[in-house]
């Protein structure tokens, strides 16, 4: 898959990112959810590398990248280093200013990554959520069973890890299958590139602490921002599907201007998966909000 763009392996302390890059024109950097790799992009990637110079990365404890081991506050796995292994890739592809656009886990990286480096993040696109904090804060019930694996995932090591381990093939499809359109919305391609991730050694206690580090040392993070009055400064575009557990159980755009400066966004037609469900919709959206 994705057969248009090259590959290249970026370290930075010691962690190794696998990337994947194509096309000329002003840089834009895409990060995928969970538990997927960058893989989630191959319906739209090369449409957008037609005018852009689109950068895929897989964010640390998944894809190709290194799985860091886990520590006692959860930095490793901080979507604060996780933003910081972005902005060291686009630095490796002679980038110091860009363009992102994000899907869920990769989408809350990207929240971090416009927030300490305002000054490199130029236009900011997120795929289907709504900040981490609120979340957690607005929990219901309709939220906890939709998204079970929040709080799964946080549990103490290691029967999260165990039970992963044990059966990643099944975790992959159960998470992923459980929402709007179902196995059907993914390409066969696709769903075995995410499940032969899933198993790679280090796969389960990487994604706990990604997990882990949200419910933790990430929302100690957003707290200081809020704290401290700081908002998002960047064109801010925000897009969700209608029949996801986001669109039912918060107020997204509300949520979004309580944290951004310049927001505007609606729902789609679809589920959680916008990238795979509404491909050609997603493709649009970024064009006319990227100015291409």
């Amino acid at each position: 898959m994705l057969n248009e763009f090259k590959t290249r392996t970026v370290q930075r302390d010691g962690v190794q990112l696998h990337t994947r890059f194509a096309g000329d024109g002003p840089p834009l950097l895409l990060l995928h959810g969970h538990p997927q790799s960058s893989v989630m992009w191959h319906r739209v990637a090369p449409a957008l590398a037609k005018n852009r110079r689109v950068v895929m990365m897989d964010l640390r404890g998944y894809g190709d990248s290194s799985r860091p081991p886990a520590d006692v506050s959860h930095l490793n796995h901080s979507k604060r280093e996780m933003a910081l292994d972005a902005v060291e890739v686009m630095r490796q592809y002679g980038f110091d200013r860009f363009d992102v656009l994000a899907h869920d886990r990769g989408a809350r990286v990207a929240h971090r990554l416009a927030l300490d480096f305002e000054h490199k993040v130029q236009r900011l696109m997120l795929l289907d959520i709504a900040p981490t904090l609120s979340m957690y804060s607005h929990t219901s019930e309709a939220f906890a069973r939709a998204y079970w694996h929040w709080f799964f995932l946080i549990q103490p090591a290691p029967l999260p890890e165990t039970l992963l381990e044990g059966a990643p093939s099944q975790y992959v499809r159960g998470v992923m299958g459980s929402r709007h359109a179902g196995l059907a919305a993914f390409a066969p391609e696709a769903l075995a590139e995410y499940e032969r991730c899933a198993m790679q050694p280090g796969t389960a206690a990487s994604i706990c602490e990604d997990y882990r580090a949200s419910a933790s040392i990430d929302l100690e993070h957003d707290r200081a921002d809020v704290a401290l009055g700081r908002k998002l400064s960047q064109p801010l575009r925000v897009l969700w599907g209608e029949h996801g557990a986001v669109a039912r159980c918060f107020d997204v755009l509300s949520l979004w201007r309580d944290r951004a400066q310049d927001v505007s966004g609606y729902a789609l037609p679809c589920g959680h998966y916008l990238a795979e469900e509404l491909p050609e919709r997603v493709i649009d959206e970024a064009q006319a909000f990227f100015k291409f």
